[in-house]
């Protein structure tokens, strides 16, 4: 009786297979109509805001229909266009964020080829403001659009509709780290069916995930057509078995993913050359590295600073003024750290502390109702008001506006020795907000947590990452339970 159940349970796996793969084909298509709508849509109200809102002489316009014909144009290169910029890939793989992004560059790539279209043709009389309401319209839409599309997909794989099944060749930490994922985020819809591995017995689990057979039955598995994904999770030590691997699975046109187990060595993004046809991958990648990122991100330290000190002066007089009166000592405290390429510096910061020699200094941290803070240095702490000086010291160049935060020299020279890759966050200038800060990383939090969240900082930085940082800031990082 047990062959006549598995053969049935091998068919109703299969057809599974199969609906999700046909569902995919027919998903696709549904969603290049509705983006051809939304593009219909936004080009009509485009119409009708400038013709019936902003301008309503009908003198020297051109006829409606020259305006509609021109979508025979609008529909299929934006839509080309959305599939140029990846906008059709499955939502497992693209965020929100780079979704929209793309959105945002597809749109303003096809407004200039609207334009450029209009000059080869001579017209002149076509509404330049129209053809800018239009895709300041369809970016807004489409991003709606694929948002709601979105929503409906994460609440059809949570309920179990919509799996990507596969299964893990390999067991090793990034095994375990991609089902942690998987379990996490059901929305994902991927179905982890089981692990091959040839170290470990047939039943051992984690996290419910069996161990289903070895890594050799993994040609049977593909002659079944049953997965639509591998994800190849060796080892390292099993690495040898990579490529035949591979060439079993390109054999069955199966897709694979490979996940290296070395995670911890390789950053998320690593920096890949091509030497002639040898791939070589750089260790780390730091984008502040690069002269002209430097530039750019200097550019903005200075200006942002500046505006700083005259936005916050009058907050600044103040507290010089609380401290002055409530507490005998210098208004400014200075405090060696270490900074850009482990060179020390003077970091300043409003004394909220009674005056200690430098032996008491070294004690360590504030803790909280430490009794050496006085009555407006608990306040300005809290509020990060203390911090405000730090602003002299982007201007100076010691310090940028985000970055990993600067730690005292003892502090650094223990921690390099304990957390593995620490110094890395010494390749940047180090900021008054950081990553791990508006992540909640701050004061007497998890070291090693903060870290994670620097080299997320360093490894993947761009201005539109520094702007997200300050942005969070203002509306949770100035206020902070663990600041005391």
């Amino acid at each position: 009786m047990a062959e006549p159940f598995q053969e049935i349970r091998f068919l109703k796996k299969i057809g599974e297979s199969i609906l999700i793969k046909d569902n995919q084909k027919h998903f696709n298509r549904l969603h290049v109509v509705l983006d051809a709508l939304v593009i219909i849509i936004s080009y009509f109200c485009a119409f009708y805001i400038q013709f019936h809102l902003i301008v309503k002489q009908k003198v020297g316009m051109l006829p409606v229909q020259t305006y509609m014909s021109a979508l025979f144009f609008v529909v299929p290169v934006f839509l080309f266009l959305y599939y140029m910029f990846n906008l059709y890939t499955p939502k497992r793989v693209q965020g929100r964020r780079l979704e929209a992004s793309n959105v945002f560059v597809a749109n303003v790539t096809g407004m200039l080829l609207f334009f450029f279209m209009l000059y080869m043709v001579r017209e002149m009389n076509f509404s330049r403001q129209m053809i800018g309401i239009f895709i300041g319209i369809n970016i807004v839409l489409t991003v709606v659009e694929r948002n709601l599309i979105r929503q409906f997909l994460m609440k059809l794989r949570k309920s179990g509709m919509n799996q990507k099944h596969m299964i893990l060749v390999g067991y090793s930490k990034a095994a375990e780290e991609f089902i942690d994922r998987v379990k996490e985020n059901p929305q994902w819809g991927y179905k982890i069916n089981g692990i091959l591995d040839d170290m470990r017995a047939v039943g051992t689990d984690y996290r419910g995930i069996s161990i289903i057979g070895s890594i050799s039955d993994l040609e049977n598995i593909l002659a079944e057509n049953m997965q639509d994904e591998i994800a190849i999770t060796l080892s390292l030590s099993e690495y040898y078995k990579l490529k035949p691997i591979v060439a079993a699975c390109e054999k069955s046109g199966v897709h694979t993913k490979f996940i290296p187990d070395y995670i911890n060595i390789i950053p998320t993004r690593p920096y890949t050359e091509d030497l002639l046809g040898l791939p070589v991958v750089n260790i780390r990648n730091v984008p502040l590295t690069d002269t002209f990122n430097m530039f750019i991100k200097r550019i903005a330290d200075v200006a942002g600073s500046l505006v700083c000190i005259v936005l916050f002066s009058p907050v600044m007089l103040i507290t010089a003024l609380l401290v002055k009166i409530t507490s005998p000592g210098p208004l400014i405290f200075s405090q060696i750290r270490v900074g850009l390429h482990n060179k020390t510096f003077k970091m300043y910061k409003f004394r909220s502390m009674e005056v200690q020699t430098e032996k008491e200094e070294k004690k360590g941290w504030t803790t909280r109702n430490d009794p050496r803070v006085t009555k407006v240095g608990r306040f300005i702490r809290s509020t990060s008001i203390d911090e405000l000086p730090q602003l002299f010291n982007v201007l100076k160049g010691d310090m940028s506006l985000v970055g990993p935060r600067p730690e005292r020299p003892q502090y650094v020279e223990k921690f390099r020795e304990e957390i593995p890759r620490y110094m890395i966050k010494h390749q940047v200038r180090p900021g008054m907000t950081g990553w791990a800060q508006v992540n909640g990383y701050r004061g007497n939090t998890s070291i090693r947590k903060r870290i994670e969240y620097d080299l997320y900082y360093i490894e993947n930085w761009t201005v539109g990452l520094d702007v997200k940082i300050l942005v969070l800031t203002v509306f949770k990082g100035f206020i902070n339970k663990n600041a005391y």
